[in-house]
Parts: structure tokens; C-alpha cells; sequence
């Protein structure tokens, strides 16, 4: 079993525990020549977001026979090159869920009541209550964009601060349980939901149609205040859309936790952009979703190594 990229050391001795021989190199991703020499040895391979599995490597892992992913999204495996080459994909399907959901409540909450900008204006000599009165995030709205599991808990956060959710997601009916249980108003239009939110929050997998789901057009839909977030995959935003946006204060800002290019570039220009709050994808990361995470595929792994089955395969 070779594990390529960061896995919690619970996850590790879970594998042991199957009886499985575990090679750990969490920079070994980093170095494809290396990874792609050494594959023929692995009938097992763990990885995260930054290990490419297309053609070439698959072509190089010769014994392959289980892909675990430590997360949800399957941007970075060819999944149909996978299982032509016989290798079975599982994935950590929900266990970062509810750290997601709660990063997009604190981005929420973050945008209403920006306390760390009154302390550090308090740092620097101001008393500004006037600035810092902020809003209340009760009875505004919220939209979602794709209504599966980690919307569905953010909509039961959402509703607990009192806010409306409305949603978007042409893949659902009217008898999920994000509606039926959870109260979210489902819309058949994009546009809508755009027009209506005080907060966006997209939660889509990356796929040929989900790519700039977001640009100009929508951006254009949106309120001048209102607020994006994105904890989902970068691609999803047009980026430059977005610039454009923020800097001609078409919207009030944005939340990005995921770009098309990670790490960012430097000379990105979302970073000279005072009103996009960015963080270093890490919506899905706490230590309790990690934890999870590496449990869980490691299980889903050795069971399916050990002729078993598992309930997360792609």
C-alpha cells in the first residue's frame, strides 16, 4: 500500500491493522518521476487532491487493483481509466461534511460581524462602532448551489440563525430530504436563486458542465450585497469573472477556499482584491474530518484488498 500525500496516523495503523505492508511519503506526490518508478510495487494507492491519477500512472501501476481518495472531489483520478485498468475507486464520502458546513456558517457570520477587522482597528488606536456595527444574519438568505449532503447541513445550520434557504439543483426532486425535511425551497432557475441570496454557496462537483458555472452573467444576477462562496472546486468560478466583479463592487465579496490553480500564483489578481477572503482549501479540514477521512478509506481500502466489499466506491 502506497500513501502519497498527508494521512492522519489513525488511518495509517487502520491499514496495518488489515495486515497490509504501508509505504508513507506524504511529499511523494511531488515527484513524478519517483512515484511513477515505484508504482509497479503497490497493489494499493491512497492519495489526496495534488496526486494526478490519468493514463501515465495508471499504465505505470501495473498491480493496482484499489485507489483510495482522501476527500470527496474525483477531479484529479481518471475514473473511467481506472476501471478499464481494473482498479477500483473509493472515496471518503460525508466525513468532511460537517466541517465544510461549518466553514461556510463562519464565512457567513464572518461577513456580518467582521471582528477580527474591530480588533485590529481597536490595535491601532480606532474606536469605530459606527464601522463595525455589522448585520444580522436572521431572516436573510441564503442559496445553494447543488443540494446533496454538505448543503443539506448547511441548511440545517442556516436554519437554526433563523435565515431562509432556497436552493438549486436541476439533479433533485421536490422529495429529497434537503426539501422535504429541511424546509429548502428548491428553484428551477440559477438566475433566480442568483437574484434573490444574500449569500451564495456553491456545492458541485467539477464536471463539464459545473465548469465557470459562474461568471459574468451570473455575477451580473447577483445583489450588490450579497456574498460568494465557494468550498466546493475551483473552476466552478470564472476567476476573472470575479475579479471583475469584486472590483467594480458588483458584489460585496467573495469567499474562496478552492482556485483552478493551487497553490495560488502569486501575481493572482483575486489577491489585490480586498473583498475576496481567501483561505488555503481548507473548508473540509479539521481535525475531527480528517480523522474521519483517513478511518474511513482506510477501511473501504483493506476490505476491498482483502476480497471484501465497500459502500463507497465511486
Amino acid at each position: 500500500m502506497l500513501v502519497t500525500e498527508v494521512m492522519w496516523e489513525k488511518g495509517l495503523q487502520e491499514l496495518k491493522e488489515f495486515g497490509l505492508e504501508v509505504v508513507y511519503n506524504e511529499s511523494l506526490w511531488k515527484d513524478r518521476e519517483e512515484l511513477l518508478n515505484t508504482l509497479h510495487l503497490y497493489d494499493g494507492l491512497i492519495v489526496r487532491n495534488q496526486t494526478k491519477v490519468d493514463q501515465e500512472l495508471l499504465s505505470a501501476a501495473l498491480h493496482l487493483k484499489v485507489i483510495g481518495r482522501l476527500g470527496v472531489g474525483l477531479d484529479n483520478i481518471d475514473v473511467k481509466a481506472a476501471k478499464n485498468h481494473g482498479a477500483k475507486v473509493v472515496y471518503a464520502r460525508n466525513a468532511n461534511a460537517t466541517s465544510v458546513a461549518e466553514y461556510v456558517m463562519t464565512a457567513i457570520l464572518s461577513a456580518s460581524r467582521p471582528l477580527l477587522l474591530a480588533d485590529q482597528d481597536i490595535r491601532e488606536g480606532g474606536w469605530d462602532r459606527k464601522r463595525f456595527t455589522g448585520e444580522e444574519i436572521s431572516n436573510k438568505t441564503i442559496g445553494l448551489i447543488g443540494l446533496g449532503e454538505i448543503a443539506h447541513r448547511v441548511a440545517k445550520r442556516a436554519n437554526s440563525f433563523g435565515m431562509k434557504v432556497i436552493g438549486f439543483d436541476p439533479f433533485m426532486t421536490d422529495y429529497e430530504h434537503i426539501i422535504s425535511e429541511t424546509g429548502v425551497e428548491k428553484y428551477s432557475s440559477l438566475k433566480e436563486v442568483l437574484h434573490q441570496s444574500d449569500f451564495i454557496s456553491i456545492h458541485v462537483p467539477l464536471t463539464a458542465d459545473t465548469k465557470h458555472l459562474i461568471s459574468h452573467k451570473e455575477l451580473d444576477s447577483m445583489k450588490a450585497n450579497s456574498y460568494l462562496l465557494n468550498t466546493s472546486r475551483g473552476g466552478i468560478i470564472d476567476e476573472s469573472a470575479l475579479t471583475d466583479a469584486l472590483v467594480a463592487n458588483k458584489i460585496a465579496g467573495a469567499y474562496i477556499d478552492v482556485l483552478e490553480e493551487e497553490p495560488i500564483n502569486p501575481s493572482h489578481p483575486l489577491l489585490q482584491c480586498k473583498n475576496a477572503i481567501l483561505t488555503p482549501h481548507i473548508a473540509g479540514l479539521t481535525n475531527e474530518s480528517q480523522t474521519r477521512t483517513s478511518l474511513l478509506i482506510a477501511q473501504e481500502v483493506g476490505k476491498l484488498l482483502k476480497g471484501g466489499h465497500s459502500l463507497c466506491l465511486v
